[in-house]
C-alpha cells in the first residue's frame, strides 16, 4: 500500500475538516492536513489521521461509514458547536478516533505543543462552502 501524506490549503479539503483520509482511485491511502501555523501541529493531525485510518482498517470500519457519519454530522452541526465528529458516541469509528487522539495528546506534550492553543487554531479554521457533502476524488 502506498501512503501519501500531505499538507494542503484548508479550502481544498473534501469538506470542513482539518484532517482527512481516503483511498484514491489508484488504491493509495491519502492523508491530508490543512495548513496550520506550526509544522508540529500539522504533524499531530497527520499522525492522528494515520493511526485512525489504520485502526479503522484493522477493525473493519470502512471509509464509507466514516465519510457518511462525518458528512451527516457536519450537515447537522449547530453554530458554535466545535465537537469532533469522532468523539460522538454514535460515531462508527469512535474507538479508533479516541486511540488516535490519545497518541496525538502524548506527542503534543512531548513536542511542547499547547493543547488548548492547538485546539483553538483548529476550531478557528473557516467552514468550507458546500459542506454537507464530500467532494469526490
Amino acid at each position: 500500500m502506498k501512503i501519501i501524506i500531505e499538507t494542503i490549503p484548508h479550502e481544498n479539503q473534501r469538506y470542513t475538516t482539518v484532517g482527512d483520509w481516503f483511498t484514491d482511485k489508484d488504491g493509495n491511502l491519502v492523508i491530508r492536513c490543512s495548513a496550520l501555523s506550526d509544522p508540529r501541529r500539522e504533524a499531530l493531525v497527520k499522525i492522528h489521521e494515520l493511526v485512525e485510518v489504520l485502526a479503522c482498517g484493522f477493525d473493519g470500519v470502512s471509509q464509507e461509514a466514516v465519510d457518511k457519519f462525518d458528512m451527516d454530522f457536519e450537515a447537522k452541526r449547530l453554530e458554535g458547536n466545535d465537537d469532533e465528529p469522532g468523539d460522538s458516541p454514535d460515531a462508527p469509528y469512535r474507538k479508533q478516533h479516541c486511540l488516535a487522539t490519545g497518541i496525538e495528546r502524548i506527542l503534543a506534550a512531548a513536542w511542547g505543543v499547547d493543547w488548548k492553543a492547538y485546539e483553538e487554531e483548529l476550531c478557528d479554521l473557516p467552514e468550507i462552502p458546500g459542506t454537507g457533502y464530500i467532494k469526490p476524488q
